[in-house]
């Protein structure tokens, strides 16, 4: 993830997001896919925080959820970084969230449907004892906008076809604490999927 060599403590939130949206367009992006979510410290509790004038800080994590459109297509991608070395909290969340997301990965075939997809991961966090923390769904459909259907959640009955490109971002959101979000984008296939997204997800450590 190229823009985690230009993070450090005293950048604002706004200022990676104009990095962001520079690097993507340097890839060829026409446009972002959506307002992106620089959320750091307590304020990466927020699933949707959008980037302020805050000043990153030693020792918190850094919440980033973006995308670009590419040939009328969309993108996106969350990884959630930590600057300096994460203590034992931040850990057992982030593994967490990392476990609840490959089983909602691998939980992913053609037939099944959104909501089953949901309780997988969301089973994860439920039994971790974090459940009441994820208060979205575990992803939506990808294409020419960035949400379509079939989402995956508590209530979708739509069934998944080969073709359908689907994101799978859990996260845990602790008010007061901050949060972490991984998110991948998926390629649902006849034999089951592809996961389309190359970032790493190990811990993204920022000294």
């Amino acid at each position: 993830m190229q823009i985690a060599k230009m993070i450090q403590p005293g950048m604002t939130e706004v200022e990676i997001s104009l990095e962001l949206e520079f690097s993507l367009r340097k890839m060829g992006a026409t446009d972002r896919s959506f307002d992106y979510i620089v959320a750091s410290g307590l304020r990466s509790s927020l699933p949707h925080g959008v980037a302020t004038e805050k000043k990153l800080e030693k020792n918190e994590s850094l919440t980033l959820d973006y995308g670009g459109k590419y040939k009328g297509y969309c993108s996106d991608l969350t990884r959630t970084v930590f600057l300096g070395q994460p203590d034992s909290k931040q850990r057992e969340i982030y593994n967490i969230v990392l476990e609840a997301q490959q089983a909602g990965i691998e939980a992913l075939k053609p037939g099944i449907t959104g909501q089953e997809a949901d309780a997988v991961a969301r089973q994860v966090m439920t039994k971790a004892g974090y459940g009441e923390y994820f208060g979205h769904g575990l992803g939506h459909a990808l294409g020419i906008e960035v949400h379509e259907t079939p989402r995956l959640n508590t209530r979708e009955t739509q069934i998944l076809q080969p073709g359908m490109v689907i994101t799978v971002e859990p996260g845990i959101y602790i008010p007061g604490w901050g949060g972490v979000r991984i998110e991948d984008v998926i390629l649902v296939n006849d034999n089951g999927v592809e996961v389309l997204t190359q970032a790493p997800k190990q811990f993204i450590i920022i000294d």
